[in-house]
């Protein structure tokens, strides 16, 4: 492709990314409660030959269904949801989860005769130790299903596209499906599903289906699905025989394909952009939020594909179920080969180059969530850090020899000129963000602080939204005497205080640079 339709295929996929902001998505399937428990396993149990888990946090995100309506709040969409839940707390909590993330929860129906699915993972360091769930996946009864269509109907109003997104616990009957169907045809919506019954006939009248290559092969009767050859012949079957006008293939590593009922547009298979592969887990949800935000915001199938490819890759990067967010897309297509790379190592994997991201509190939380199922220990440190000096950098290579991945909050302009004056900071907080970000140890930056000297212009509410194993402050100071440290011993955490190079500071080097005497 020359440079000059590869500029205006990005362009145009930017624009697609810009449009999304706002347009309404309607998600209907099975929600759950993804609950992480972990901790370490020092001894066996002398009860019975089985580890004892020493549990240290406990962490719950929305699942099934609510992996794609993360990924849809990630590229701004105005998400909205259809399911079933208990009458009981987990369903309160995962309630307050969706309207935490902006999400409508009117269409959540409560089916008093079954529980909250819930699922629990058992996690020591980084190794599974056991997942129970909790859940009834018998179909709706009739009286339940009647409230589904009911909801279905009145979130239907005015959306641009319709997931519906199958885990087999019972909301998406045939006959729901079958009625959906009919009004997204009649609204001209498309319908996107994320199969996982064998029998896609279940689905017949979608626009398109997202499987898995191992899906893919059980609806068509183990047909092989190796190589592009094999994929285009076992969705042709699909198309056919099913009544679905398109199969968007996902292939893990190895990116997807698309392939239209016959006579449609030729197949066009996408290899992935991921340069090291860590999880495929949620991968799916993530694809197909990425296409139905798009067709919502007017983009066809192909520029579906296409930045569903790349946000898959970006997936697959990254370990668990994390959401897409549009600042990863825009990040992608508008970097060269070489930034693509660094994207896909931001775990903090090796890569042609460092550059820490620059977060916001939710992106960070979803970033430690990811490296606690790593079993990685998590750091934490803040500051103005307005002039980098060898004080610094001491500093920050001391606090990442006792922990896997380094935090560093840094005070925003208004915080520092609230802390140091009004000729401070000498470099705003975007420059600040670059270069402390470029150093090897630090892994991740957050911006934080008061907006006036009244303020808090402490990390204290950082500190309680991401909870960091440890809390490191440079100086002489006791640990009693840290403001951060009451919230740290709160959740459990460490305060660990680190020694500076006595004479280095930014204040000196300013005065220095002044002329005056440090």
């Amino acid at each position: 492709m020359s440079d000059s339709l590869l500029s205006q295929k990005i362009e145009a996929l930017n624009t697609l990314l810009a449009r999304m902001n706002g347009v309404p998505v309607l998600v209907i399937g099975d929600i759950m409660l993804d609950r992480f428990i972990s901790g370490s396993v020092e001894r066996i149990s002398p009860e019975s030959p089985v580890p004892v888990l020493n549990v240290r946090r406990e962490d719950s995100m929305p699942g099934g269904c609510g992996n794609a309506l993360a990924s849809l709040r990630g590229l701004k969409i105005d998400a909205r949801i259809v399911a079933i839940t208990g009458h009981d707390e987990p369903a309160n909590t995962l309630s307050a989860m969706l309207e935490n993330m902006d999400v409508d929860t009117s269409g959540l129906i409560t089916d008093p005769s079954r529980p909250t699915t819930i699922k629990t993972r058992y996690m020591a360091g980084h190794q599974q130790l056991l997942r129970s769930d909790y859940e009834d996946a018998r179909a709706v009864d009739a009286d339940i299903q009647k409230k589904l269509l009911a909801a279905i109907e009145k979130a239907m109003t005015g959306v641009k596209a319709i997931i519906l997104s199958d885990y087999g616990k019972g909301v998406l009957t045939k006959e729901l499906v079958s009625a959906v169907m009919a009004s997204a045809r009649a609204q001209g919506i498309p319908v996107i599903v994320d199969p996982k019954r064998p029998d896609f006939s279940h689905y017949a009248g979608a626009t398109a289906i997202t499987p898995n290559k191992k899906e893919l092969a059980l609806a068509t009767g183990d047909m092989p699905t190796a190589s592009d050859a094999d994929i285009e012949a076992a969705c042709r079957k699909i198309t056919a025989e099913c009544h679905i006008d398109c199969v968007i293939a996902t292939r893990s590593a190895d990116g997807l394909s698309v392939v239209h009922r016959a006579g449609g547009a030729e197949p066009l298979h996408l290899k992935s952009q991921a340069r090291e592969v860590f999880d495929v887990s949620g991968a799916g949800d993530v694809v197909i939020a990425t296409i139905a935000a798009t067709l919502a915001a007017g983009g066809n199938l192909s520029e579906a594909a296409h930045l569903a490819n790349i946000a898959g890759g970006i997936a697959v990067a990254k370990v668990g179920t994390s959401p897409i967010r549009t600042s990863e897309l825009q990040a992608a297509l508008n970097e060269d080969e070489a930034g693509r790379q660094i994207l896909s190592t931001r775990e903090g994997g090796a890569g042609l180059a460092h550059q820490a991201p620059l977060c916001d509190w939710d992106e960070a939380a979803e970033y430690i969530g990811r490296w606690r199922r790593r079993g990685l220990k998590i750091g934490f440190t803040n500051g103005c850090f307005d002039i980098l000096h060898a004080g610094h950098v001491a500093y920050l290579n001391e606090t990442r020899k006792h922990c896997d991945r380094l935090i560093l909050g840094l005070n925003t302009d208004e915080s520092v000129r609230a802390l140091k004056g009004e000729s401070r900071p000498v470099h705003n907080e975007s420059s600040r963000a670059a270069v402390m970000g470029a150093l090897a140890c630090v892994d991740m930056v957050v911006l934080f602080g008061g907006q006036t000297k009244t303020d808090d212009q402490t990390a204290n509410a950082l500190l309680a939204r991401l909870q960091p194993d440890i809390y490191f402050k440079g100086g002489d100071y006791s640990e009693d005497a840290v403001p951060e440290a009451p919230i740290v011993r709160s959740y459990g955490g460490q305060v660990k205080i680190l020694g500076l190079i006595p004479g280095l500071s930014t204040t000196n080097a300013i005065k220095k640079l002044a002329g005056e005497a440090a």
